[in-house]
């Protein structure tokens, strides 16, 4: 009766010694996971201290916003370059509950009409939809497009580079409309170029000096084909469209050299942006 005993007990004893090696084990690779945690958020701290000292550095300057990949243009080409400036944007800024938000007829048309503001004029979908057409178009991607400028109804401008990606969506934009007005500027994720910038009025100053300022409108008695009217201008000028990105009426510029209305089919219907600069993007895009 004694052996087996004796037996079980011994057995037991390198039992409890190899349970005590595995508990040992895991208690160093609990031990080594801990300080691997530890060093991560070492590193992690140590890295927001650092860019919280490059952000405080760049404040006031540039604003980094993400988002707004670069597509390159070819720029070497004899073909007159074209400027785009859309007058009367509608991009108006304010505090809806606890945001501050770019008002439009849509999400904000118990808030306009409580201001005794009238939903009608509150269309930044029409600018979009303009730089969308603009920046994505042909002329644009031949590297004829030279730059773009945008002014809204409360007098602010900016410039928008022709290599800018436009978001897809509408809210995406509209963020990014709302922190420019704020910021001042937007740059490039990784450089200091800046994609879109606040500038000082009146935009004469930024054209070219021998350029042709060409002003649409649908009710213009010149009625003109475009890829003739365009044909006839020499190839030395630059040329300035200047559109109006408003629902309704026309633009009052004093900058414009001939305001035309463009032959087409449809030419009796009210002319929004996208009808007039698209008809313009297709015929400039084999001149």
């Amino acid at each position: 009766m004694l052996r087996p005993c004796g037996i079980k007990g011994q057995k037991r004893k390198k039992r409890e010694e190899r349970y005590d090696k595995e508990e040992d084990e895991v208690e160093a690779e609990e031990q080594s996971i801990e300080k691997a945690k530890r060093a991560m958020v070492e590193e992690k701290e140590m890295a927001m201290e650092t860019s919280g000292k490059e952000e405080e550095e760049l404040e006031g300057q540039t604003h980094e916003m993400a988002g707004i990949p670069i597509v390159p243009s070819d720029l070497k080409t004899k073909k007159p370059g074209l400027i785009f400036v859309l007058e009367r944007a509608s991009l108006e800024v304010a505090k809806v509950g606890k945001s501050y938000q770019i008002l439009n007829s849509d999400d904000h048309a118990n808030f306009l009409r409580k201001n005794n503001k009238n939903p009608a004029d509150y269309r930044p979908d029409i600018v979009y939809q303009a730089l969308l057409s603009i920046l994505d178009s042909p002329v644009n991607k031949a590297g004829r497009l030279r730059a773009v400028y945008v002014k809204t109804d409360k007098g602010v401008l900016f410039e928008v580079k022709p290599h800018v990606r436009i978001p897809r969506t509408y809210k995406r934009f509209a963020g990014i409309m709302l922190q420019l007005l704020q910021k001042l500027s937007i740059t490039a994720v990784g450089k200091r170029e800046k994609l879109l910038r606040v500038i000082k009025n009146p935009v004469t100053q930024y054209l070219p000096v021998n350029s042709r300022k060409i002003g649409f409108s649908y009710s213009s008695e010149k009625l003109v084909k475009m890829n003739k009217y365009v044909a006839a201008v020499s190839d030395d000028v630059d040329i300035v469209f200047v559109v109006g990105a408003m629902a309704h009426g026309k633009i009052d510029c004093d900058y414009i050299d001939d305001f035309i209305a463009i032959h087409f089919w449809l030419n009796f219907f009210p002319t929004s942006f996208w009808i007039s600069a698209e008809r313009c993007l297709v015929y400039l895009k084999d001149l």
